[in-house]
């Protein structure tokens, strides 16, 4: 991403179409190839005319110019293939090159969301995110198609048309180009509330899209609980007011844009009217008015087109502004690298938060290489956040979580993530090939490495009923799988990556018994000479960690080895009888009681 030194550079059009340096090179060509077609379009025009000007003069008792009128004949065959190769090449130079931008821009965002820190995606909606990548690169890939380049290329050869027909009369060529300026100067004076009409549009919408995506996952719990009614009402209203809003957009737009197209119109008339003044009084000849008005009705017709887009264009003001926000957004810190090893992880008086609500509050403890350090304590009390942190998904507002004595806020993402594995409750899978989802932990890795991983996760025996196998594809999130298989594809993914340290969070907790078993033999393989942080709500899942560090509201309250926490009778004894009486609750006692 360039740096804001960088960006201040650019061009001023460059940053407001959301251009890279390439794709404004090609848009300026597209203007030109635009112009040029234009101003060859007037060649068939400016022939016929001059065939109709010969007629008109034999009609007038003139002798007639045999020779000029066979002369126009080669001069149209010439100027056919003149139109044919300018608009060819207008085509490539328009078309191809914004589909090719299109395809820079998308990769480019794709690229730069990558790199940008968690703490980013924790405060942007999805739907936004989506909206950016496929919305709007669309919208300005339909400007550098079929609005802008042309819209500034008539723009052009209006005033060169002009500036030509200036030579015969120039109070006439005056009077075609003086409408143009006047027209833009309208649709200038309306875009500052046009903007703001089409800011507040897509505030409206995003709103609307969230409602409808709440509303269809929660679909199955609003019908469980009747609520069909009652949840709609605020889909219904959002909806609403995303109607109201688009309508008043519109009409701003269509009244302004007609407008302005009248006021261009009316050099046709200005035309008529002086021309007829200057003829009268003997100051123009009346074939040189009558090019005139054939040609002011032949430039205006394509302006009058293109101006009808004008309510687009200012309202892709707003989607590359949004293109640029999300470019200008700041990647990841840290560049230093780290090589792929055993490293000690220290957290050192750690502070994190959620917006206002502070969630670790000076955690302290350490992972040693090759140990297994267990993560306890009630819901909410930091402990995916502190894995989150390892991992460098976010870094510390306070303190400090260092990397054999390095803060990681200074290493480089990248190189540091390739030393960790994550397993958490909650598999994310692609919809793509069993193969390729597994392949997603190391993406060089041959055929058998990859039935290796899946053998060591248990996972053969399900994927081997599947339609097709290894090529079969898991649709949305693994659809097509249950929970458990789903994890054990995410083992099998970290077996595959072979890091040194090992993140699992919750990774059995929601687990039917059979599912829970393999899945368990399958962290056994992952974690062999690993340096390992689990995070369990079942303690005798960690009773034989190395070091168990309990946290309560943020806070590190113990820590030890089971046995030792028993001893002192604190919150990890109590949490510890807590679950082995929960584990002889059954229907029966629960009526009894």
């Amino acid at each position: 991403m360039p740096s804001e030194k960088v960006v201040s550079r650019q061009p001023r059009l460059q940053r407001a179409l959301a251009l890279t340096d390439g794709g404004y090179r090609n848009f300026k060509r597209a203007v030109a190839a635009c112009t040029v077609t234009n101003l060859t379009l007037m060649i068939p025009f400016s022939l016929t005319i001059g065939a109709f000007w010969t007629t008109l003069r034999v009609l007038t008792g003139d002798v007639a110019a045999w020779d000029s009128i066979w002369m126009l004949i080669p001069l149209g065959i010439v100027g056919a293939i003149i139109v044919f190769a300018s608009a060819r090449n207008d085509y490539r130079k328009t078309y191809i090159a914004a589909y090719r931008e299109s395809e820079a821009t998308r990769l480019n965002l794709a690229e730069h969301l990558r790199k940008l820190p968690m703490s980013f995606f924790n405060r942007r909606d999805l739907s936004e995110l989506s909206e950016n990548l496929m919305g709007d690169v669309t919208s300005q890939e339909t400007m550098l198609t079929g609005v802008l380049p042309q819209l500034l290329s008539n723009c052009f050869s209006v005033t060169i048309t002009c500036a030509i027909l200036a030579i015969f009369d120039w109070r006439l060529a005056l009077c075609i180009f003086c409408t143009l300026p006047v027209a833009l100067v309208v649709v200038l004076a309306c875009r500052r509330h046009e903007r703001n009409l089409f800011v507040r549009q897509n505030e409206v919408r995003f709103a609307a899209s969230a409602y409808v995506q709440e509303y269809v996952e929660g679909i199955k719990d609003i019908r469980a609980c009747r609520q069909v009614g009652a949840r709609s009402k605020p889909l219904e209203q959002a909806l609403r007011e995303m109607r109201d809003i688009a309508f008043k957009a519109e009409v701003f737009g269509d009244v302004s844009t007609g407008i302005a197209q009248s006021i261009l119109q009316f050099g046709v008339g200005l035309v008529v009217f002086v021309g007829t003044w200057l003829l009268v009084g003997g100051q123009v000849d009346f074939l040189v008015l009558l090019a005139f008005l054939l040609i002011a009705s032949r430039i205006y017709g394509p302006m009058v087109s293109v101006m009808s887009y004008l309510v687009s264009v200012l309202y892709m003001h707003t989607r590359t502004s949004r293109m640029r926000a999300l470019r200008d957004e700041p990647v990841a810190s840290g560049s230093r690298r780290v090589e792929v090893g055993p490293h000690r992880v220290e957290f050192r008086d750690v502070h994190f938060s959620y917006g206002d609500e502070e969630v670790l509050k000076g955690v302290s403890f350490s992972m040693e290489p090759g140990t297994v350090t267990a993560l306890v304590g009630p819901s909410g009390s930091g402990k995916s956040t502190c894995a989150q942190l390892v991992a460098r998904f976010w870094v510390p507002q306070g303190g400090v979580v260092a990397v054999d004595g390095i803060g990681t806020e200074d290493l480089n993402e990248e190189s540091w993530l390739k030393n960790v594995s994550v397993v958490f409750q909650d598999v994310v899978l692609f919809d793509d090939t069993v193969a390729n989802n597994i392949r997603m932990g190391r993406a060089d890795a041959t055929d058998e490495e990859v039935r290796a991983a899946a053998q060591a996760a248990h996972c053969e025996e399900f994927i081997d009923r599947l339609p097709n196998g290894w090529d079969t594809m898991l649709g949305e999130n693994g659809a097509k799988l249950s929970g458990g298989e789903r994890q054990r594809i995410s083992i099998a993914r970290a077996l595959l990556k072979d890091a040194p340290i090992i993140l699992l969070d919750e990774a059995t907790s929601s687990l039917d018994p059979e599912n829970e078993t393999l899945v368990q033999e399958a962290i056994s393989h992952l974690v062999e000479s690993k340096t390992v942080l689990i995070i369990a709500h079942r303690l005798r899942t960690v009773a034989d960690a190395d070091n168990i560090v309990v946290l309560d509201e943020g806070r590190v309250v113990e820590q030890g080895t089971h046995e030792e926490l028993m001893s002192r009778n604190g919150v990890y004894t109590n949490l510890f009888d807590l679950q082995r009486g929960s584990a002889d609750w059954h229907i029966g006692a629960a009526r009894a009681s």
